[in-house]
């Protein structure tokens, strides 16, 4: 096998794409997708990339299996001497043992195989190393690699196990005549064979006299499995002699492997088997990747849709209390009536404009004027709607969030609680309200301006004015009831006259739908920022748009670099 320049290149940027895969949302699948995506990564790394630059570096070995089927004893047996300690203990927490040839030693010392374990020479290994055993009894081209249990109950050695068989050339799986037909051995021996890796099984602790039906019905299992060719071999449960398995039972296996150690055409066949089936397992399983960003984005998406309905729902609700001049009650009514006046006077405003501007005139006193009053109870009373609806906004957001995919993990990792307004939305409301009305009085100057209104104006205060322009904004009476109506109603139209006097007709329209869209505009900017809390969420967590399909390219450039091997 030939390694054409671009399958390195190709491979590394497909493991790039892999670690980069955005899985941070907890839907269904997330889980399997992130081992999945740790899995190919660190093959990559610890196998793939290492065996393409060295092709004729030593056989990997790895011998891998269930709690207590005897793989360290086995590889003491192995090699004539206690390499490795068998656990006694279950589970056992240990760095793993990995023995070969001297002249072998610097193709393992550095961080060619298995980067992210630490080498140990010379004693035990502890946790998270990598403990080299040299020996001259080891033939050269052959490394044997001791690995945790596949089934331990301690999650970091089941990881680790998953991770060095990942980085085999060939695997010795090795279960017992009690335990062959146990789910967790043909989970890993399913993984060898949607890898292509190669394989030997051992069946060991066969009672004596039992091989002949236990070896059969094994070997009929790894059949129809697809796994015909794994060669197989048996370990009677006899006594150990010095802590060894007897050289009868142990001899046909070593003799395979001092082989294929021997055979330089026999190790690149077991390497090639290997390297080419891992490859091409890599594009089905970046697929399940690809299928499950795509989960990732459809959740992801879900979620804003949710926000986003909750908070557009709000925006419709300001503008609904807006338009229906619901905002007329209470507080704001009053000082309204106060500011226009009442009774006689509002009869005899319909004879003379002249007289409601000695009334306004007269009204500055020592106090707030009317019109600065009325601002006022405008401004607490559309806070205060504002604020409502935000509330219910939240509230709504996160109720449908903890009922959808990858919702309630984003709610408990919030920095604040999520189902009322951000601490600074009353600041922020109040600011926005000011800055509104402000506005609002800047358009009655621009319009008083002229020569023809800028008397009338003056007369009238611009305060004034601009109060009546705001109380236009909200002069439908759709959300009030009862003899409210009758009251808001006459006075909103007393104001509208007055405002037309003063400006015109065309002028107040203009006016009091300048304002509203202003307002509309401001109250949008207010509930866009709070939407954009969990917007924000979504973002650190979820994919982006095209997040699955740069994993396909990198699956489909790696595919058609291995086809020109």
């Amino acid at each position: 096998m030939t390694v054409p320049a671009r399958l390195p290149e190709a491979l590394t940027a497909l493991r790039d794409a892999v670690a980069a895969a955005p899985l941070g949302l907890a839907t269904p699948g997330s889980e399997a997708a992130r081992r999945a995506a740790r899995g190919v990564v660190e093959q990559v790394d610890d196998y793939l990339l290492p065996r393409l630059r060295d092709l004729d570096a030593p056989l990997l070995t790895v011998v891998g299996g269930s709690t207590g089927a005897g793989k360290s004893t086995l590889v003491n047996s192995l090699v004539g001497a206690p390499v490795t300690t068998p656990g006694v203990l279950r589970p056992t927490t240990r760095a793993p043992v990995l023995v070969c040839a001297r002249t072998d030693v610097p193709a393992f010392e550095g961080d060619r195989v298995l980067p992210g374990l630490a080498r140990v020479t010379g004693g035990a290994g502890s946790p998270g190393t990598l403990q080299l055993v040299p020996r001259d009894d080891v033939p050269p081209g052959l490394a044997l690699l001791d690995a945790p249990d596949v089934d331990s109950v301690v999650e970091s050695n089941r990881e680790l196990a998953a991770q060095l068989l990942a980085a085999a050339d060939l695997w010795v799986f090795v279960t017992t005549a009690a335990r062959y037909a146990d789910a967790v051995p043909w989970d890993v021996l399913r993984t060898a064979q949607e890898r292509g890796t190669a394989l030997a099984v051992v069946l060991d602790r066969v009672p004596p006299g039992a091989a002949d039906e236990i070896a059969p019905d094994l070997a009929g299992m790894l059949d129809r499995a697809g796994l015909a060719g794994v060669r197989l071999f048996v370990v009677e449960e006899r006594p150990l002699v010095d802590g060894f398995l007897p050289e009868d039972q142990v001899a046909p296996l070593r003799g395979w492997l001092h082989a294929l150690a021997a055979d330089q055409e026999q190790r690149a066949a077991v390497v090639r088997q290997t390297l080419t089936g891992a490859l091409a397992s890599l594009e089905d399983r970046v697929a399940g990747i690809a299928a499950e960003v795509e989960q990732q984005a459809q959740a992801a998406r879900a979620l804003r849709e949710a926000a986003a309905a909750s908070y557009t729902a709000a925006y419709e609700g300001i503008d609904e209390g807006v338009r229906s001049g619901s905002l007329l009650r209470g507080e704001v009514l009053a000082r309204w009536q106060e500011f226009v006046g009442t009774g006689e006077w509002m009869r005899s405003l319909q004879s003379s404009i002249g007289r409601l501007r000695d009334r306004v005139s007269a009204a500055i006193t020592g106090r707030p004027s009317p019109a600065a009053e009325l601002q006022g109870a405008l401004e607490t009373s559309v806070e205060t709607l504002l604020r409502a609806e935000a509330d219910r906004a939240a509230e709504r957001t996160v109720t449908v969030w903890r009922a959808l995919p990858g919702g309630p993990p984003l709610l408990s990792a919030a920095d604040t609680d999520l189902d009322r307004v951000s601490p600074d939305f009353s600041e922020a409301a109040a600011a926005q309200v000011r800055d509104w009305q402000g506005y609002v009085l800047d358009l009655v100057r621009e319009e008083g301006a002229g020569k023809r209104t800028q008397a009338r104006v003056l007369s009238w205060g611009v305060n004034g004015a601009g109060a009546a322009v705001m109380v236009a904004v909200f002069a439908h009476t759709g959300g009030l009831t009862g003899g409210e109506v009758a009251v808001a109603g006459g006075t909103t139209a007393l104001g509208q006259r007055l405002l037309e006097a003063v400006f015109g007709d065309a002028a107040v329209r203009s006016l009091a739908a300048r304002a509203r869209e202003d307002l509309q505009a401001r109250v949008d900017a207010l509930l866009r920022y709070e939407q954009g809390r969990f917007d924000a969420l979504v973002d650190t967590a979820g994919p982006g748009p095209d997040a699955a399909a740069e994993l396909r390219t990198a699956a489909a450039a790696l595919a058609a670099a291995r086809d020109r091997a």
